[in-house]
C-alpha cells in the first residue's frame, strides 16, 4: 500500500515540477523580451525617438533661451563693471581724506 502511495505522490510531484518549470521558462522568457524591447527604445537618441519635438525645443533654446541668457549675463557684467569703478572711486576719495586729514593735523 505505502508504494502506491509513493508511486502516486512521485507522479503528482514530477506533474507539478514540470508544470512549474515550464511556467518559470515562459515567465523569463517574456521577461528577456521586453527587456530587449526597452533596451532598443532606452538607446535611441531625441531625433530618434521624437524628431519633431527634439526639433522645436532645439528651435526654442537657439531663438529664445540663448538671447535672453545673453540679456542676463550682459546685465551682471555691467553692474560688476559699475560696482568695481565706484568702489574704486570711493577708496580713492577715502585715502585721499585721509592723505589730507593726517597732513593738516601734523602741521597745528
Amino acid at each position: 500500500m505505502n508504494t502506491i502511495i509513493e508511486r502516486i505522490t512521485e507522479a503528482i510531484k514530477d506533474i507539478l515540477i514540470g508544470l512549474i518549470k515550464s511556467c518559470l521558462d515562459n515567465m523569463f522568457t517574456s521577461v528577456n523580451e521586453q527587456v530587449g524591447t526597452i533596451a532598443g527604445q532606452v538607446g535611441q537618441t531625441p531625433q530618434g525617438w521624437n524628431a519633431g519635438i527634439f526639433n522645436l525645443i532645439q528651435n526654442i533654446s537657439q531663438t529664445v533661451i540663448v538671447p535672453i541668457a545673453g540679456l542676463i549675463i550682459t546685465f551682471v557684467l555691467c553692474y560688476e563693471l559699475i560696482t568695481m569703478v565706484t568702489q574704486k572711486k570711493q577708496i580713492s576719495m577715502n585715502l585721499r581724506l585721509i592723505t589730507f586729514s593726517s597732513g593738516s593735523s601734523k602741521r597745528m
